[in-house]
Parts: C-alpha cells; structure tokens; sequence
C-alpha cells in the first residue's frame, strides 16, 4: 500500500533522511514541516494516512498536543518518534506508539508498516521491538 505520509521534524537532516526511506518504500511524502501551525495547516488541506510527529518542534514542546489532534480529531495515524520517549511514556490519546530516535532504516520500516497495517485493520502479528506501544 502506498500511503501518504506527513513528516514532523524541525531537524533538517533527520527529516530529510525520514524522507529518502519513506520514498524508497515507496510512499508518497505530502510535506515536511518543522512546527506545529504548519503541520496543522497541512492536515487541513490533504487527506493523511500517517504523521511521523517529533515532540520537540521549532515552536516548543508542541508534538505531543499535535499528535493528538491529528490522531483524535483528524483521524491521522500517529506515530511519535523522538529523542525524549519518556515525555510521552503514559501514552498519548489517538496515537499508536513511539519509536526512539535515532532509528535505523528497518525500524523506520517496520513501524510504518505495522502502522499502516493497523490502520487498514489488517492482520498484525506483532509490533516491531523498537517501537513502544501505548494503552
């Protein structure tokens, strides 16, 4: 499945390589944004199947209130992926887990995959080991 996916990340480099992989699995990447008014606005005008959403954005702290918003309100698949996994280690309503930053090409792959499948409601055996699930 191609999905279109949406990148959180105020960390040029970071986002740039989330990019290439993401592309090379053959997704299509709608945007990459660096703070939480321009991810909102993107949310607004295009249909997203997935957020890779940072905690820490060029406006603050304001990852873990956006991924809500777009789990909860918009019905965006959300996946954190941060540096700081214990600002969010209660979980976050709407959203399915978080990957600890740096990741690997693979675990980048096999979170977005088991998202996706998740979100499809097709079968999934288990979750990758890099990625924490909530609730």
């Amino acid at each position: 499945m191609t999905a279109r996916i949406l990148i959180i990340e105020d960390e040029a480099l970071v986002a740039m390589e989330l990019r290439f992989v993401l592309e090379d699995l053959g997704h299509e990447v709608i945007a990459t944004v660096a703070d939480a008014r321009a991810a909102r606005d993107v949310a607004r005008e295009t249909v997203i199947d997935l957020a890779l959403v940072d905690i820490h954005l060029q406006d603050g702290p304001t990852g873990i209130e956006l991924g809500r918003e777009l789990g909860q309100d918009m019905g965006v698949s959300v996946l954190f992926m941060t540096a700081n996994p214990g600002m969010v280690r209660d979980g976050v309503a709407g959203t399915i887990g978080v990957l600890t930053k740096p990741s690997d090409e693979r675990a980048v792959q096999t979170a977005v995959d088991y998202a996706l499948r998740r979100r499809e409601g097709r079968p999934v055996e288990y979750a990758p080991p890099e990625l924490r699930l909530f609730g």
